[in-house]
């Protein structure tokens, strides 16, 4: 008679956890010969009553079957941010010195053409001064008038409306 009880009551447990196996086990993965949510531990929660509220309110619009779902997800969730923020503390330095060295890169380059163009620009203005006698009057006049219309066109010098300039 006790063996018939035990087995009863053995038979109540398995039929039940048969039914929470159908119920839940799609969304862990789990099949009826590999039941794995019995290595799930039960803990207590506390928590205020706005948050339950808000678990009972946003559960199903997270497809998820319970709310013990929800929680372990949002758990889960918060866990991939703490490790992605200690992945960030490192990478960021990383990306931070990779841009440092680009733009110094950049830098060295724009400085070269900057030499090269200096230098083409000193070239012309010798041949320019040898070729003709400009007085320290007309020097000065000229200084300011290019000041100015590098002022207005922003830097970029066009030859084709300097000449333009000259024979008017």
């Amino acid at each position: 008679m006790i063996k018939g009880v035990a087995d009863s009551a053995f038979f109540r447990f398995r039929s039940c956890n048969r039914r929470k196996l159908r119920k839940y086990g799609n969304f862990l993965g789990v099949d009826e010969k590999n039941m794995s949510f019995h290595n799930k531990v039960k803990f207590p929660l506390w928590a205020y009553p706005e948050t339950l509220k808000d678990v009972e309110v946003h559960y199903k619009n997270d497809n998820c079957k319970s709310q013990s779902e929800f929680i372990e997800k949002a758990i889960k969730f918060y866990i991939g941010y703490l490790d992605e923020e200690k992945s960030v503390n490192y990478i960021s330095p990383m990306i931070t010195e990779t841009v440092k060295a680009q733009i110094k890169g950049t830098e060295q380059r724009l400085a070269r053409l900057i030499f090269k163009v200096a230098v083409e620009l000193g070239k012309l203005s010798h041949m320019t001064a040898a070729m003709n006698d400009v007085d320290d009057e007309t020097l000065k006049s000229l200084h300011a008038m290019c000041v100015n219309e590098v002022r207005k066109i922003n830097g970029i010098i066009d030859y084709e409306n300097a000449v333009e300039y000259q024979k008017e």
